[in-house]
């Protein structure tokens, strides 16, 4: 099964040094033994753009969005045989962050791919 964690945060600076570099390891090691399928981290919301439906219209948004509380600062894809295995990896993810960038606080959250995305 196919699952994408989307990690939000209010914190708004990149990961320390430290944790970027734990980070790629464990990306490192998710790759080499095929779970990991695509991960990547995502600018600025000050380079974003919202584009949305308001009565009847499409509009575009550019960034930064003040109303924004949490922001998605990255993903990643991978591929498990369940739902524990993937909550697991995110437990795992989420405790490199605990202990080499304290203070940090956000959300990971898992979804499998499947069904249909629309509305």
């Amino acid at each position: 099964m196919r699952f994408m964690s989307i990690v939000t945060s209010a914190h708004s600076g990149p990961p320390t040094p430290a944790l970027l570099e734990a980070m790629h390891k464990l990306a490192d090691r998710e790759i080499k033994a095929g779970r990991m399928l695509d991960s990547g981290g995502l600018t600025p919301l000050s380079e974003g753009a919202r584009v949305s439906i308001s009565d009847g219209k499409v509009k575009v948004l550019d960034g930064p969005f003040v109303e924004a509380k949490e922001v998605i600062g990255g993903y990643a894809i991978f591929e498990f045989r369940n739902k524990e295995e993937a909550v697991a990896s995110a437990v795992e993810f989420m405790q490199l962050h605990t202990d080499l960038m304290p203070g940090w606080e956000g959300t990971c959250e898992v979804r499998a791919f499947g069904g249909f995305a629309g509305a």
